[in-house]
């Protein structure tokens, strides 16, 4: 099965990936990704979502850089409160 990422989710994600440090990123894209897949297999859905990436993010990022994120998510328009996600 072939995995397909909504194209404004794939474009959101590689956005956040440019406000993580250099070092982190190549790890970060990987763990963030196999989450938001596995999620999206999970609810047996063929594409990955906006949701399937928020839920990832949280998942995968440490709780100490959750405020970070957060900002980082704001800052590029996306809603995280509508999945669940305390401001």
């Amino acid at each position: 099965m072939d995995i397909v990422w909504e194209k404004n989710t794939q474009a959101q994600f590689k956005q956040m990936l440019t406000k993580m440090p250099v070092f982190l990123r190549g790890a970060a894209e990987k763990a963030i990704s196999r989450k938001a897949e596995s999620l999206m297999k999970a609810a047996r859905r063929t594409e990955v979502t906006e949701k399937d990436l928020v839920d990832a993010l949280f998942a995968e990022t440490p709780f100490g850089f959750q405020g970070l994120m957060k900002n980082d998510l704001s800052s590029l328009g996306i809603d995280y409160t509508k999945y669940g996600y305390d401001k």
